[in-house]
């Protein structure tokens, strides 16, 4: 079976405490709401207490174009994207010679050539790997894209495959937008980048790591209203409903619960709890819905302390939490991340040894 061989994280240069953050709003939406300090409390209660950005809090008070934050966006993602391949492979003691498939994972920005290509070139990568740019996925691109290497490593048992999930959410920022959801958006998001190494049954090197069992994707009928973007002259404006921690609260656990059925496991089977740390409302949905303790949330909520959200890369950053920890041998995991669409992406992980 598949098998997740090592997973890196990369943060971007500039590192905020969320307070710097709340000073910067303050400055720039004061003026349009009678209540800016009791909206300003989004950013107290959400449990974030640090963020790193792709650029200083400077960039944030000057209006830039979609232009200049796209090529920004192109930029830094591949810089932090060249950096993070480099050192996956450094991990997982892997030369670059031997990767079949890059699957790309990215919504923040668009690029065509796509920036898979642009690290390919910057790292002189083989040119016959086959590339899989995922476009769109948000929140559920780090589960997708592990997702879709597990299914390429079932047809490949020798393969071995870069999943690489970057987003740079902050460049998205609407100076001129004075909705709530900006606003909220704006105590949330964030930057990050992840790379996991992901190899065949054939193709595997000795060492413990996560094995890929099965894997479920999940499309709520008619819901592209609750998350997403909506692209304007300005660039990308985030769509967030306030009503996502009541879908999640309700919509999951028939959803965990099939996946459950199919592969004959049970809820209380589930060691590690590896989900996406969509923010503290939709974490405790998680606990709420599938009767969990704060305990199973744990390295979630750590990450999104540490991190905030960065959309697709923060499921890998609670990953690599996990295996840091070195669980014991055959305990079992959840992975699952929520996106648009609204959709869901779940495995189920076996922690084990090749030898």
């Amino acid at each position: 079976m598949p098998f997740i061989r090592s997973v890196v994280t990369e943060n971007p240069p500039y590192r905020f405490d969320q307070q710097d953050i709340v000073e910067i709003v303050r400055n720039l939406f004061g003026g349009y709401y009678d209540d800016i300090e009791r909206l300003l409390r989004v950013f107290g209660n959400g449990q974030i207490e640090n963020r790193h950005f792709a650029a200083p809090l400077s960039w944030f008070e000057k209006e830039h174009g979609l232009e200049e934050k796209n090529q920004k966006y192109i930029e830094e993602a591949v810089r932090l994207g060249s950096r993070a391949v480099a050192n996956c492979l450094k991990k997982a003691d892997v030369n670059k010679e031997e990767i079949d498939a890059f699957v790309f994972v990215s919504s923040s920005g668009m690029a065509t050539p796509t920036i898979d290509v642009r690290i390919m070139n910057e790292l002189s990568l083989p040119s016959h790997i086959k590339r899989m740019p995922l476009w769109g996925l948000g929140c559920a691109g780090g589960a997708a894209g592990i997702s879709r290497a597990h299914d390429y490593c079932l047809a490949y048992p020798n393969a071995k495959v870069l999943v690489l999930c970057i987003e740079l959410c902050s460049l998205t920022f609407q100076r001129s937008d004075t909705s709530k959801s900006n606003l909220i958006g704006t105590s949330l998001f964030a930057d990050g980048a992840a790379c996991a190494l992901v190899t065949g049954e054939e193709g595997q090197t000795a060492g413990a790591g996560f094995f890929t069992k099965d894997t479920q994707s999940t499309l709520m009928s008619n819901s592209e209203d609750v998350m997403g973007w909506d692209v304007k002259d300005e660039g990308l404006h985030v769509i967030f409903s306030r009503d996502i921690p009541n879908i999640v609260e309700s919509w999951l656990k028939p959803n965990v619960d099939l996946f459950l059925d199919k592969l004959g496991k049970k809820s209380s089977e589930i060691d590690h709890f590896i989900a996406h740390p969509g923010g503290k409302k939709v974490l405790e949905a998680y606990e709420k819905s599938l009767g969990f303790s704060a305990e199973k949330t744990a390295v979630s909520r750590k990450v999104l302390a540490s991190h905030g959200n960065m959309s697709s890369p923060t499921v890998l950053y609670v990953l690599k939490e996990i295996i840091e920890n070195q669980p014991a041998a055959r305990e079992q995991g959840l992975l699952t991340a929520l996106g648009p669409g609204f959709s869901s992406e779940m495995l189920w992980l076996e922690w084990g040894e090749m030898e």
